[in-house]
């Protein structure tokens, strides 16, 4: 197994949360321009911070990736794939908050 189909499969779990969640959503239209700022925003710091410290970790020899592993492009030092992982984060953390909060809270 590739490092990005372990990635790809964060992703699609991530999806289908935030799909049941949208499902059990009253208002989704609401709820998803409620929150459509704070998750862009939190997803671009993640996104940025990732970058920046893969490259930093990776370059201070504190993890390697395997050769035959390793496909698609890098953004420095660090496969791009490695930033599903915040992305699927940003998906899914909203998605949970929406499953498990109770039906009268905002």
């Amino acid at each position: 197994m590739t490092y990005a189909l372990l990635a790809a499969g964060f992703l699609v779990i991530a999806l289908i949360v935030l799909a049941g969640a949208l499902v059990r959503a009253g208002d989704r239209r609401a709820l998803v321009r409620r929150w459509r700022a704070p998750v862009a925003i939190a997803g671009a710091l993640l996104i940025i911070l990732t970058i920046v410290f893969d490259n930093l970790m990776i370059a201070a020899g504190l993890m390697r990736y395997a050769g035959p592993d390793i496909s698609g492009p890098t953004i420095g030092l660090m496969p791009a794939w490695d930033l599903a992982y915040p992305v699927a984060a940003v998906i899914l953390l909203p998605a949970l908050w929406v499953l498990f909060r109770g039906r009268g809270d905002g």
